[in-house]
């Protein structure tokens, strides 16, 4: 008995088994319920193939479907590992590169030997694809040097997979994972089999270019991508949210409301239009009254700094090659095009506000009675983001953040964010969210400050959470770690939508860094200079991005108080004309932002058209309703129901329905 190991189950039973048994073994003699449901196993907290041997006591806990997201994960990497083995089932010649599994699916990435993928390569790819899984192929892990894989794949012409096992770690354990005569170098884990896939639970979904290892100098790869679940239910929801997304997408919603574009000439840029504007004016005046509710204090900072300004803040070190970097001369024009000497001075556009509001903060003496200061700016900064990372509203190159900075005491810094959630938690209430995840993200790998004051940080975070209550699971409360900033941990709050989807857009980070590295410092009650505390935060995030969220959220039916037109009077006839001028003018003394359609259509034309639009009110007008002064209200929506009422209780419903939720 002395030989055996101890095997220690979830429900705290222990089992005596031999070394070398595997969890699939142990599944087995609890009973065969669970040896066909078994994936994989988690061995401490490790999770491993259901196949691979038990050497040690461990701790030991086997999973199922039930376990959806370890289930899910193990799943998505095999059908990007049976993706691979039928694309060089059918295009002899193909190198494979790699293949993760992604949050929703999975994704390989190939170097053809002819051509690049299409879509129209797909369906066959699937078919081969489940014709892998029928075979129901054993997933079986081998060790080898170096040496070995090396040769292989250099033997088969694999010359990606070559180069990527010469550069691994020399302490690493290599392995290959084998089924029928196909193999590829992974990690693992896998599941037992490719039986253990659903074949009506994947679909492969798009294909596009990709550069090896990420490097735009290296070779075009094909990546093809795909979803993948653990039964046909779970894809069919998925691809329903899919449609309703595309159906929601804001660039497709910002043409058709006429809101915005975007062009070549001004990659990662906005053109708002009128209407779309009016939406930021609206959110911005909103964000504005709440902060001067809350104390802030609003201030505007240049745009371009000097370089030296960018290296003492430790930004140009960590973060320039996400800024735009501009000559600080004259550039001469006499030759054809610019040029700029070598002699010029370096200047950047800011891609944040936090150390030109420290700037500010340090302009006169400050007493430790003037904190906590908490400068607010509707900053407009720059990031030079990679052209095929931009993404309509939500991923730009200029874009206006909902920032500010609060400077305090370190006796000040709890009550702080707890303020400052309550703020948030006020402001997406008012936008429509009413479900909202809070994250703490720990401190990464690379860092500044010391481990001490990452410890005060990240327990001041916590704190302020428990304070106001959030720190539950009705909140999502998680710890991240490795997810915080070079220069401080933050609390991350995660937006959910109508249809489910997560968004990360506010924040609140403590840094002590930055008001030591620009030496920014107040009077404390002992005569002495002290650093102050100082917080990034922001609620939105970004304008643009924001407002990216809230078109695809409400589908571009904007509550009253945020939709760019508001109402439209729309004429039946001719006759009525002249009171639809009247009500227009009604209404624009309300307040309400109306347009007339005068034109010569049937009213079920202009009906369809202006519910394209997304415009939340019409207002029918014939000619009885101009003798009667009536109005024929028809609310945006297939079931909307039409009402003829009085104008003036039309007028009074709308004026009420388009108050701001902080001014009711």
């Amino acid at each position: 008995m002395s030989s055996m190991i101890r095997i220690t189950l979830p429900d705290g039973s222990a089992r005596e088994v031999a070394p070398g048994t595997t969890a699939a073994d142990i599944a087995a003699a609890i009973g065969p319920g669970l040896a066909k449901a078994a994936l994989a196993a988690k061995v401490d907290g490790e999770v491993r193939d259901l196949n691979r041997p038990i050497e040690a006591d461990a701790a030991l806990a086997l999973i199922t479907a039930r376990d959806e997201a370890d289930a899910l994960e193990l799943v998505r990497h095999d059908y990007a590992h049976v993706l691979a083995e039928a694309v060089q089932n059918l295009f002899p010649g193909t190198q494979i590169t790699f293949g993760p599994a992604t949050d929703d699916g999975f994704y390989y990435d190939f170097a053809p030997r002819d051509r690049p993928f299409t879509e129209e390569d797909l369906p066959v790819i699937e078919e081969e694809m489940r014709r892998i899984i029928a075979k129901d192929e054993a997933l079986i892990r081998e060790v080898w040097s170096r040496d070995q894989l090396i040769s292989y794949f250099r033997e088969h012409g694999e010359t990606f997979k070559a180069e990527w096992a010469g550069e691994l770690p020399d302490d690493e354990e290599l392995t290959v994972y084998r089924s029928g005569d196909w193999l590829d170098m992974c990690r693992g884990p896998h599941l037992p089999s490719t039986g253990k896939l659903d074949p009506q639970a994947f679909k492969l979904t798009r294909v596009s270019g990709a550069y090896w290892r990420g490097d735009q100098k290296n070779a075009m790869l094909s990546r093809i991508y795909g979803t993948g679940w653990l039964n046909r239910k779970q894809l069919q929801e998925h691809l329903t949210r899919l449609e309703e997304a595309a159906r929601r997408d804001h660039r497709k919603l910002g043409a058709e409301m006429d809101l915005f574009h975007l062009q070549a000439e001004a990659h990662g840029s906005i053109f708002w239009h009128p209407k779309g504007y009016l939406i930021w004016r609206q959110l911005e005046a909103y964000m504005r009254r709440r902060l001067d509710a809350g104390g802030y204090e609003e201030v505007k900072t240049p745009q371009i700094m000097d370089a030296r300004q960018w290296e003492q803040s430790g930004h140009w070190g960590k973060y320039r090659e996400n800024m735009f970097v501009i000559p600080d001369e004259v550039p001469n024009t006499e030759d054809e095009g610019p040029v700029v000497s070598n002699d010029a001075d370096w200047m950047a556009l800011k891609p944040m506000n936090c150390p030109a509001h420290v700037l500010i903060f340090r302009q006169g003496i400050k007493s430790y009675r003037d904190l906590p200061l908490r400068m607010a700016e509707f900053g407009c900064c720059h990031r030079n983001e990679p052209h095929g990372a931009l993404h309509g509203l939500m991923r730009v190159r200029q874009f206006t953040q909902d920032d500010a900075h609060i400077f305090c005491r370190e006796d000040q810094l709890v009550e702080e964010v707890a303020l400052f959630c309550d703020l948030l938690d006020r402001v997406y209430k008012d936008l429509g969210f009413e479900k909202y995840a809070i994250k703490l993200a720990l401190r990464p790998e690379k860092r500044f400050g010391t481990d001490e004051m990452w410890d005060w940080s990240e327990q001041s975070l916590r704190d302020a959470v428990a304070a106001t209550g959030r720190n539950t699971a009705e909140f999502g409360w998680e710890e991240l770690p490795g997810e915080g900033a070079f220069y401080a941990p933050k609390l991350e709050f995660h937006l959910t939508d109508a249809i489910g989807r997560t968004w990360q857009v506010g924040t609140i980070q403590t840094d002590t860094v930055l008001p030591e590295r620009l030496d920014a410092s107040y009077v404390a009650a002992d005569g002495e200079r002290h650093r102050p505390i100082m917080l990034h935060r922001a609620i939105l995030g970004s304008f643009e991005r924001f407002i990216g969220i809230l078109i695809e959220h409400y589908a571009g039916k904007f509550p009253l108080w945020l939709a760019p037109v508001q109402a439209v009077v729309a004429t039946i006839v001719s006759d009525a004309d002249d009171y639809a001028g009247d009500v227009m003018a009604a209404l624009a003394k309300a307040g309400i932002r109306a347009e007339a359609d005068l034109r010569n259509e049937k009213i079920n034309y202009k009906v369809r058209e202006h519910s394209l639009a997304k415009v939340p009110y019409l207002l029918v007008v014939g000619k009885r309703e101009a003798e009667e002064r009536t109005v024929a209200l028809r609310p945006l929506g297939a079931d909307a129901r039409q009402e003829v009422l009085p104008l003036d209780e039309v007028i009074a419903r709308l004026t009420s329905e388009a108050v701001p939720p902080d001014l009711r």
